[in-house]
Order: structure tokens, then sequence, then C-alpha cells
């Protein structure tokens, strides 16, 4: 961000009279002047004292800085005060004590199922030394809620049912007798056979035994997938414990060698804790790589402006050290970064770096002049430090206006960049000069360089004219640059007024994610392991009730809301909880279930069931002991999912979506959070739910809410700034048109690629006036410099500069492309966009507006802008 008050940019060789250039020197006799002064002298003469005060701050700022953890769920955008998130973290504190991680095993063409029920069986007791934290409980199947439920099946059926099943046995056995005996009449109608497909039918076991779980085991339907489910103790929100956790399981699988019971079974991990992990890492690694693409890229462009190394190393280190300031701020004011501000390191050192590069073409500009180390630095302190520090204050505004808002993605982002800003400001102040005293101590500048770059260099003084092609452009079509720039803009408002009535919202949260591709596999192993076990809870999200008591009005209430739905709008499809697996009527159905038994044994005497029909009902057969039971009574196996972290039983209920798909559907999600956000019970308690259905439509709406006075916050910081600067007046108003036209010409880009407005790059918006304010700013303040016709000097002498300075913000924001996250991506395409359109529009639009007035006034005349002289 180019400072309001930018001295000129590097000039050209002396050839060229329009870019001849000497330095210019304000009177020392200013306070701020005298201040500059005797710093400068401090830093150049004793340049060890503030490289020990800035390196000893950054070590520090560094340490701080390992230290920040990235929060990757959506509920860290919103405030810990949100009622959504607080009953998130209630639930969270009962529940999420317990991830899931499943090993699956996978057989090749030839392999047997009994083979990888071999390997799943083996696995389970090695996995189980681990014990907790890594592990908690291990199994491949069913086998301990079958050993349990089967023979008390009869409980789940409901009287009539079993009443006909004692009455059809015994009326089968009557049968039988009458008919060995010769007592049966020729009229008689034969009743239903006695047979384990009939009692397993009546039971209701059928489905459930030779359907879902073959042989009792997570297995898939062809028998070529055996799945071990692990539960551990270790959340997948922590990376470290996570990691180990994995490590171990995956260490104990190797050493038991699936593929030694047949060689075509392979193994992955997948489920919760498998894709929190993962997606930490990837979170981390995208940090890492959208960073060095960050730095590389702006580096790049600082060399190619400047074509010297040591230019280039005294601007790294200068934004290093006020990065490295920037994060340690961060750890100690917010403790963590989140999706939304884990990616401004790249945004804060493209933005930063231009104090750097405004202050170094100010000392540039008066070494070329002559001047020696020590006056090249002060006049390079006593006439950037109050323009850039008015400019920083500007960025810091437009970053500050997200302070306003509650939704703490951007309160975080605008505090951080608020404060990148002011520290890059200062870390350039505090150290960049006396890198340069060091440098020049090492080798002197004015010593010549051989090869190419120090031809490329003698050649061009030391830059590149990028502000050289844009006026030339200006010079030949002022009037059609002028009447097309604001045709443009007048498009743009169309466009983006038909753009929000259409709602330009993103609904598809798989857009908001990060990118799959990359995680193929894991995301296939994972639904395929959720399809085979059926685990409660994996799309469901968890209500929590204060007491068991309340699980059953709960249950009603919410029913009658998705009965009260039209077709197609219905916000859930059921409702789970551990009392479903407690039978009703069990006192009056124990008599009916013992009676049947006795009636099967006899049969069986009769010679009436066979072996084979005997050996599968014996499992359905109930004991003599049979007695009514609680959900107290099942096994852990069967209650896990709605065991509480300390043990209690009872009080989680979930409730499901229509379908795993439409969870990707934020319309979807709204509806689905508004059925059972709050249900009030009829004892006048209240429930209250939460999860990521909830969390994101209250994200939304925090969004909503806070994006349009953070808007209108940097747009009236901005207003007011450059009416400080210009004192109002015509200039104040060109400037401000410039930054309107590039905003308008953003918003019809935004609209005819189709991009879609989301948590993320909504920042953008507000961004884009204070950032992009500044490169108008630059060349009003050197065309009212110039005079008459300055317009073309401006754009070739301080539009270099002000490029330059667009260069390494653009590209700062570009690096976000790179990110796995479609939503950091779309942050970066929409400030790029930005960025761009407001450097057009100030380089382009404004100097050919500009020229064309000119060229229309009548001599004699003062320039159009000669009113409101910038401040000094």
């Amino acid at each position: 961000m180019p400072s309001p008050q930018m001295p000129p940019a590097a000039p050209r060789p002396p050839t060229s009279p329009s870019h001849a250039s000497s330095p210019r020197a304000a009177p020392p006799s200013s306070k701020g002047g005298g201040l500059a002064a005797r710093l400068a002298e401090l830093q150049v003469n004793r340049p060890a004292l503030p490289l020990l005060a800035t390196g000893l701050l950054t070590v520090i700022a560094l340490f701080l800085a390992t230290r920040l953890t990235v929060l990757t769920g959506f509920e860290s955008l919103l405030p810990a005060s949100r009622p959504s998130v607080q009953e998130l973290d209630r639930v969270a504190a009962k529940t999420a004590g317990v991830s899931t991680l499943f090993v699956v095993l996978q057989g090749g063409e030839g392999t047997p199922t009994v083979a990888l029920q071999r390997a799943a069986d083996a696995l389970v007791p090695e996995l189980e030394r681990l014990g907790p934290p890594w592990v908690g409980s291990v199994e491949d199947g069913v086998h301990e809620a079958f050993r349990y439920l089967s023979p008390r099946a009869g409980l789940y059926v409901d009287r009539d049912r079993l009443t006909k099943l004692r009455d059809d046995i015994e009326a089968r056995y009557a049968y039988e007798v009458n008919k060995a005996t010769g007592a049966l009449l020729d009229e008689d109608e034969p009743p239903p056979e006695v047979s384990a497909r009939s009692i397993e039918q009546s039971l209701g076991l059928n489905g459930i035994d030779a359907g879902r779980y073959p042989d009792g085991y997570y297995q898939s339907k062809d028998g070529k997938t055996v799945v071990v489910a692990i539960r551990s103790k270790v959340l997948g929100s922590d990376f470290a414990a996570g990691s180990e956790a994995i490590r171990r399981v995956r260490e104990v699988v190797d050493r038991v060698r699936p593929a030694s019971f047949d060689p075509g079974i392979t193994y992955g991990l997948a489920g919760d804790l498998q894709t929190g992990i993962a997606e930490y890492a990837a979170i981390n690694e995208d940090l890492t790589d959208v960073g060095v693409a960050g730095a590389v890229l702006i580096g790049a462009v600082v060399f190619l402006y400047y074509l010297r190394v040591r230019m280039l190393v005294a601007m790294l280190i200068t934004i290093g050290t006020g990065v490295a300031w920037t994060f340690g701020v961060t750890q100690l004011a917010i403790g963590h970064l989140n999706m939304a501000t884990g990616f401004l390191f790249s945004i804060v050192a493209g933005n930063g770096i231009n104090f750097g590069i405004i202050y170094m073409a100010r000392y540039l500009e008066a070494r070329r002049g002559g001047a020696s180390l020590l006056e090249g630095v002060r006049v390079a302190h006593r006439e950037t430090w109050l323009p850039t520090l008015t400019a920083g204050c500007a960025a810091a505004a437009a970053y500050g206006s997200l302070l306003i808002t509650e939704f703490r993605g951007f309160h975080d982002f605008g505090l951080i960049g608020s404060a990148g800003m002011v520290l890059c400001w200062v870390a350039t102040f505090l150290a960049l000069p006396s890198v340069l005293a060091v440098m020049e101590r090492l080798s002197p500048l004015d010593r010549e360089s051989p090869g190419l770059f120090g031809r490329l260099r003698r050649r061009t003084q030391g830059g590149i004219a990028f502000g050289e092609p844009f006026a030339r452009l200006a010079a030949r079509s002022p009037v059609a640059l002028t009447v097309a720039g604001l045709a443009l803009a007048a498009v743009g408002l169309v466009a983006t007024v038909a753009y929000v009535r259409a709602d330009p919202m993103e609904y598809d949260l798989r857009n908001l994610r990060n990118d799959e591709s990359a995680r193929a596999e894991q995301i296939r192993l994972t639904a395929l392991a959720e399809e085979i076990t059926g685990y409660v809870g994996t799309d469901g999200m968890a209500i929590l009730v204060d007491r068991p008591e309340q699980v059953e009005p709960l249950r009603a209430a919410l029913y009658a809301r998705r009965d009260a739905a039209p077709e197609g709008e219905k916000p859930f499809k059921e409702i789970y909880a551990l009392q479903d697996l407690v039978p009703k009527d069990q006192a009056a159905k124990i008599p009916l279930l013992l009676e049947i038994k006795e009636r099967v044994l006899r049969a069986r005497k009769r010679g009436l069931i066979g072996d084979e029909d005997w050996s599968r009902i014996q499992a359905i057969i109930p004991p003599d002991d049979l007695a009514p039971f609680g959900i107290e009574d099942l096994p852990a196996g069967v209650a896990r999912a709605f065991t509480e972290t300390d043990g209690t039983r009872g009080r989680i209920v979930y409730i499901s979506p229509i379908t795993p798909e439409s969870v990707h559907d934020a319309h979807y999600l709204f509806r689905w959070a508004d059925a059972y956000r709050e249900t009030r019970l009829p004892d006048g308690s209240v429930v209250r739910g939460s999860g990521r259905a909830v969390i994101y439509a209250d994200m939304w709406a925090a969004v909503i809410d806070d994006v349009p006075p953070a808007v209108l916050f940097s747009l009236a910081a901005t207003v007011l700034v450059v009416l400080i600067a210009f004192r109002g007046g015509r200039p104040a108003f060109a400037v401000l048109g410039a930054l309107l036209v590039g905003v308008l010409w953003m918003a019809g880009l935004l609209v005819l690629m189709g991009v879609k407005l989301n948590f993320l790059n909504f920042i953008a918006l507000p961004l884009t006036f204070g950032i992009g304010v500044d490169y108008a700013v630059n060349i009003v303040q050197r065309y009212q410099r110039e005079g008459a016709g300055g317009a073309l000097t401006a754009v070739r002498e301080t539009g270099g500069a002000v490029i330059l300075c667009s260069l390494t913000t653009t590209l700062g924001y570009l690096a976000l492309v790179r990110s796995q996250n479609h939503a950091v991506r779309s942050l970066g395409v929409s400030a790029v966009i930005g960025e761009l359109a407001c450097l057009f529009a100030a380089v382009l639009v404004l100097p050919a507006a500009l020229l064309w007035r000119d060229r229309r006034r009548p001599k004699g005349e003062e320039s159009f802008l000669a009113v409101g002289r910038p401040t000094t």
C-alpha cells in the first residue's frame, strides 16, 4: 500500500529529461525531521544496537508464533458467547471424548471372506493391548450385541405377533400329532410349518443377522471388506496425540500382517480421527505452501524492480521481522488461528513490504543524486516516515473495520491485519536503515557489478519502468480510456444490482472445504466403513438433554415438526436414542416368550424341527431366567454411541438428515437447524441443539449481519483519510471517483466470473476500499506537484512504485489461490480482482481523465486539481 504522500519512484537515466530528478530534502526544522535525523545517525553509525533489539524481539516473536494452533472447525469462526457454540462445547465435553478409527481390510479377487475375518479377529486383541488413551475399545462386528440381544429378540416384537407365533407353533404341533395318530380329519387345513426361517421372521432377526452383519462381522455384502472399529480417547483435533495414536495402530497392523492370512489382503485407515489429523496436517502443509509461494512471488517482483540482490535481502529481512512480530502478538492476543486467519502470512507480507518499497525508492533516489549513506537514510526517514505511517494507518483502518463485527473470523482477521500493518511499519523504520548500513560497509552501493544484471541495472538505474506502458496508453487515447472506464463501471453497477437480487451467496458447502481430490481414497474408505458398520452419529447431530425423562417428550415434539412440514421440505429423517433398544411391555411379553420356548422344545422332541433349523433357532430361544432389562443393562458395545465420557447413559439423542448428501446444501442445513435448535417441552424446560447444522446457520447469520457495517465503516474511514489528506476539494473527489470505478469493475468481474460470496471472500470488500484507494492517492499527489500536464509524469514516475506496491499486495493474495481450501482460494481470487481493478483505475482511467481535462483547459487556467493541495 503506497503512501498518500509518497515521494517519486526511482528516476530513469538522465538521458531522458522527463526522468531526471534529484533528492527532495524537506526542511529539517520540523520536529519529525529532527527526530528522524537523530534516529538516522544512530542507525547508520551504530547499526548493531537497532539490529540487536530487532533480533531479540524477533526471536521472542518467533518462539510465540510457533506456539500458535490452527482451529479447523466452523465453530471457531463464531464468538464463544453464541448459544450454539456454548451448547456445542457442552455436548463435546460429554460426547466428543471418543473418536473413531477404522481399519478397513480389503481382499483381492480370490481372497476368501474367512481370511478377512481371521485377520480381523487377530487384530482385535493386539489393538486392545494398546490401551487408553490410544484405544478405548476394539470390535470387528456386533458379536457382543448379538450374544446379548439374540435370546431377547422376542422382547422387541409386539404382543400380537408373539401370540400368533405361539398359537401357530401350538397348532402345528397339534396337527402333526393328529396326523401321526390318525386323528387328522381330511378337511383340516395344515397350519404354518415350524422352521428356523418362520421363527426368525416372526422375531424380527432375519434382516439383521443375514443382511447387514453377515456372521456378526462388520462385513460388506460381497464379503470383500471387513472393518475393525476402534474407539479412541484421543480427539481428532489433538494433532500430536492423534498422530501418535495412528502411528501406534499402524505399527500393530503391520506387525499382525493381514496379508499373511491371504496375499490379496490390503488395509487402510479411515474414520473421524484419521480425517481430523489428515485435515489438520493438510492445513499446516497448506499454510507452508501458501506462505512460501507468497514469499517467492513477492521477492521475485521486488528483485525485478530493483535488480539488486542486496535490496531484496534487506527488504526480505525487514518484512520477515514484521511478519514474525505480527504473529507473535497474535499468540499473545488471540492464541490461535482459524480458517479465516490462517493464511494471513502472505497477505500481511504483501501489504507490509510496501513501506520498505517506498523507503527504498526514496533512499536510492537520494543516493543516485550524490547523497552519502547517512544523508540518504536521513532523506528517506524525513520524507517517508509520516506519509507511510499515514498509509499504514489507512490500511490498518481497512482491516480494523472488521473489528466491529461479531463474526470471529472477521474480527480476528481485522485484529491481526491491523497489528500487522503497524508492526511492519515499525520494523521498516527500525531495522531497514541499519541493514542498509551493514550492507554498505560490506559492499559499497556504488560498486560496479559485472555480468548481465550489472549491465541491465546500469541501463535502468536500478529498476524497471513499470509505469511507462500505462503512461503511453493514457497519452494515446485519453478520451476512449475515460469513457470506456466509466461505461464498464456503469455495467458493473447494473450487474451487481442484478446479482445481489439473485442471491449471490454460496450454499454448496463442498465449495468451502478443502479440496478432497488429494484424500479421495481416505474419503472412500471412511464412507465404506460407515456404511458397513452403521455407526450412529457419523451424519447425525447429537442433542444432549438434562435428564433421560426428557427424551420421549423431545422426540414427540421433533417428530411433530417433521410431520407438519410439506413433502420435499422435511427437516430430518429419524431420531435415535438408547431408549430405542429397551423394549416396552417386557413383563407382559416374557410369559409369552417362555410359552413359545416350551412349545418349540416340544416340537423339537417330536421331530418337527430338523438339526439344521435347530442350530439356528437355539441362538434366539430365550433363557429360562429371562427378565426385564433397562439401558444400564445393555452391553458397552451396544450403548457406546449413547454413552457420555463419564459413563452416563440415556441423555444423548441423534437426529439424522434426510440423506447423507443433503448435509452439503446450506439451504437444507438452515431448515435442519431450525428444526432442532431449540425445543420447549410440555414441562416448560428447553432443550437446545447444536452441531454443524446450527453452527453453519449461525455463521451465515453473523456474516449477513456483520458485512454491511464493516463495509460502511471501511468506506467511511477511507473517505475520511482522503478528505484529510487533500483537505477536501476536487483532488479528494478525483481519488474517490477512481476508487469507485475500481470497486465497480471488481464487482462486475466477480459477477462475470460467477464468484459466489462466502464467509471468507466477503473480507475482500472492506479491504479493497482501504488498500485500493492508495494508488489513486499517489497519482493525484504527484499530479498536483507536477502541475498542468503532470498526469503522464505521475504515471511514469510515481506509477512505477505504485505498481510495484500493488504487485506485492496482489502476489500476496495470489498465493492464496494455491490453497487446498476452496473458501481461501475464493478470497485470493476476489482480493486479486479488487486489487488489480483499483490499480488499473488509478494508472489508466484516472490519468486519462486528468489528461483529457487538461487538454480542454484554456491557456493560463490553473490545472484541474489545483485546489486542495496535499498536506505536507
